[in-house]
């Protein structure tokens, strides 16, 4: 998709590394030329911003599905895909044919898969997918439990400069578990597992990226103990970052109260004071990324007793506005949102995109960050409805989107 001619958006407050501040952008040939006080030349597209947001593009780290109505209302540009498909992405052709899936008008990262099919035992053709188009290597919805299956990979990993996107549960405490142990589980009857299980397999994993010196990226830590110890690590310079999705800073296990299957989620919702510690973790930035972990699930998933649903959420639509929140609460300003929404994922996967500066590929959305709505599964765009936060009134919307200099929404 190229862009037919420069188009200059002004009249803005642009979302800036370092704040938020008065200005425009000025886009040349797909790419950002000019940031703040910029003027349309001869020829020159021009859109008046009046005074919204100008942001990067959402980098939506760790979807289960490519959504494009979804991902467009919601304000993403590029999304990296688990490799949770089926097949799995464990082929360089499968890999390759999904880094052109969603273009011109949305860019699709691929994660490898580390293991052929997903199986947690041998290593898969790592460096093929790179070459093929993989921006990264995912477990998928599992932890490798073999260590030294873990171990191989970090290392080749390392070799390779590609980050390593974990899932952070110890399989074997977890088994046939739906729900966090406590209070709620057991008032519910739910099969459960303790909150230690994440911990676990994050201090394993975070011990073998500081033998290895791979990054790694936790997709999501949601307890207490298990921030604790990144944020130990980070502290003695491990490569390791840790994301989160709304669902945990907003909900936690009392969402599950009535056996809402739409807040049956991987990793499960935890209790309030875990919630808690994911807010602070944000706040100290123990916690890189907030990411939609888009997961829609249809009713033949979802419509099932809790025990037997699915786990997953469609996430894409609410992902800004529920970050929002954390804005409007003082837990970080505007800048950081957009850090942990656009630029850190960008800066994880190697893109050049995720911010507005010089040079970067104009991925840019306008957003009114005050805009009420309400949200409704029945007028989502996404291919299902499974979102916990059905009714709740939510602020801030996109209302343009640009691909490379291009509208797309």
């Amino acid at each position: 998709m190229k862009q037919p001619r420069p188009l200059v958006i002004t009249n803005g407050r642009l979302v800036l590394p370092t704040g938020v501040t008065d200005g425009g952008v000025r886009i040349v040939d797909g790419n950002i030329d000019a940031v703040g006080d910029v003027s349309a030349a001869d020829g020159d597209e021009q859109v008046d911003a009046k005074g919204r947001l100008i942001a990067p593009g959402l980098v939506d780290l760790g979807v289960f599905a490519v959504d494009k109505p979804a991902f467009h209302f919601g304000g993403i540009t590029r999304a990296a895909l688990m490799p949770d498909q089926s097949p799995t992405l464990d082929l360089p052709a499968r890999i390759n044919f999904i880094a052109k899936s969603g273009k011109p008008d949305l860019w699709v990262h691929p994660l490898a898969a580390a293991t052929r099919g997903l199986a947690g035992k041998e290593l898969a053709e790592i460096a093929l997918m790179r070459e093929a188009g993989a921006r990264g290597i995912a477990t998928g919805r599992q932890w490798i439990a073999d260590s030294g299956t873990m171990l191989r990979l970090l290392q080749y990993a390392a070799m390779l400069d590609l980050v390593v996107v974990t899932h952070a549960e110890d399989a074997a405490l977890v088994g046939d578990a739906v729900a966090t142990a406590g209070e709620m589980a057991t008032r519910l009857g739910l099969p459960s597992a303790p909150a230690e299980a994440e911990a676990l397999a994050v201090a394993r994993d975070i011990a073998l990226a500081e033998i290895t010196g791979a990054r790694v990226h936790f997709r999501q830590v949601t307890t207490a103990a298990a921030l604790a110890l990144v944020r130990a690590a980070k502290k003695r310079s491990v490569p390791v970052t840790a994301g989160v999705t709304p669902a945990h800073f907003m909900l936690s296990d009392l969402a599950t109260g009535n056996f809402r299957s739409f807040a049956k989620l991987s990793p499960p919702l935890r209790s309030e004071a875990d919630r808690h510690a994911v807010v602070e973790a944000i706040a100290d930035s123990t916690i890189d990324v907030i990411a939609s972990g888009h997961d829609p699930r249809g009713a033949e998933d979802k419509r099932l007793p809790f025990a037997d649903a699915a786990p997953g959420m469609a996430g894409a639509e609410s992902l800004l506005a529920m970050t929002l929140t954390l804005v409007r609460d003082g837990v970080i300003d505007m800048s950081r949102a957009f850090a942990m929404l656009a630029a850190k994922p960008a800066e994880l996967l190697g893109v050049n995109a995720g911010s507005l500066e010089a040079g970067r590929e104009a991925d840019i959305a306008l957003v009114d960050p005050e805009k009420p709505w309400i949200i409704k599964r029945e007028a989502m765009a996404a291919s299902a409805s499974n979102t916990p936060f059905d009714g709740q009134p939510a602020q801030g919307r996109v209302t343009a989107l640009y691909k490379g200099g291009v509208a797309v929404a």
